[in-house]
């Protein structure tokens, strides 16, 4: 018995020396009463360390060298360059002395709306977007579908299809300005040949079939790149859901109406931004047909800014107009790219 209370004492006296060298925070975490500073310091130091080794795995920082500079450049030449041609734009410089930024205004933008060239350069440039992305789709469409029969030389098509994509906008216009030539161009030709004089036409002349022949050769020229786009989204449908829909009954029409073609959204959201951005770029193909004055009938954004820019050397002008055309662009890829973002494959 006097073992036993003994041995209580002795618990009791160990415990309140263990409890006077512990404290607890407010908390409810326990610390050692003796050395708290050194303790919470030793805490922080840890963290630090921890927070310096996740930094330095990160993936962040590995890949900070490979593209930090790129970035850069981008940001510096691309988008400072736009932030200043819309500057620009708020002047009234004409390009000769120094752009006045004390005095910046909307005034160009106003006369903008009040222009009628800028009317039809606007409208002709909706058309040429609108009409040429969904002809190409289209185009692009059957003849994916025709490769994909697998035909003995589809090689051979899939590269005869795709060969004008590689060729430049000057190459294409060079060729098409032949093609539409109205006394001796190979359209009127094979007209006249087949006894359909009637039918020929100065194509690039008559202001009734400047955009209609402007949007005919460039969805010649990208069709080819549709093609390419809709035939790798064919592939990836598997060959058990065609099967299927036959055995319901399905003709080949709704087999591909109800079943294919709602699964390549994908694939023509993608070339349809492709194709619109290539719209806007179509300078090249109608300076060299054209020079810089089309005309009210085939006018568009691009030709119009370089002719206010570069001939009249209205540079505020011609700023203005360069941000009518990249706020275009910017409607047509930012909600493509909110998309992409919101599916996870940005």
């Amino acid at each position: 018995m006097p073992s036993r209370i003994f041995a209580a004492l002795t618990r009791d006296t160990d415990e309140s020396s263990t409890g006077q060298q512990r404290v607890r925070t407010d908390g409810g975490a326990v610390v050692d009463g003796t050395d708290g500073a050194d303790g919470s310091s030793s805490s922080a130091e840890t963290s630090d360390a921890s927070l310096f080794t996740r930094l330095r795995r990160s993936r962040f920082l590995e890949s900070l060298p490979f593209w930090g500079p790129p970035g850069l450049l981008v940001l510096f030449f691309v988008y400072g360059a736009i932030s200043w041609n819309f500057v620009i734009s708020l002047t009234g410089w004409e390009g000769l002395g120094q752009p006045d930024y004390s005095s910046l205004s909307t005034d160009m933008y106003t006369q903008l709306l009040a222009d009628p060239s800028f009317a039809a350069a606007f409208r002709n440039t909706l058309v040429l977007l609108f009409v040429f992305t969904a002809l190409s789709l289209v185009v692009g469409l059957l003849l994916a579908i025709l490769v994909d029969q697998k035909i003995r030389v589809e090689n051979t098509f899939r590269t005869i299809y795709l060969l004008p994509m590689s060729l430049s906008f000057v190459v294409t216009a060079i060729f098409w300005s032949w093609m539409y030539n109205p006394s001796n161009g190979l359209i009127n030709e094979v007209l006249r040949g087949v006894g359909l004089d009637a039918l020929t036409q100065a194509w690039i002349s008559d202001p009734r079939f400047k955009l209609a022949s402007i949007i005919f050769a460039l969805m010649w020229q990208f069709s080819g790149y549709c093609m390419v786009v809709y035939l790798a989204g064919l592939r990836a449908i598997p060959e058990s859901q065609y099967e299927a829909a036959r055995i319901d009954g399905a003709s080949t029409l709704r087999v591909y109406w109800r079943v294919i073609i709602p699964q390549l959204r994908a694939s023509t959201m993608s070339a349809a931004v492709v194709l619109v951005v290539f719209a806007l770029k179509a300078f090249d193909f109608l300076f060299v047909l054209f020079g810089v004055n089309p005309g009210q009938s085939a006018d568009i954004l691009s030709v119009m800014m370089y002719r206010v820019a570069f001939d009249r050397i209205q540079w505020a002008y011609g700023s203005a107009v360069a941000m009518v055309l990249f706020a275009m662009a910017i409607g047509v890829i930012g909600p493509y790219l909110y998309l992409q973002y919101r599916r996870g494959e940005l």
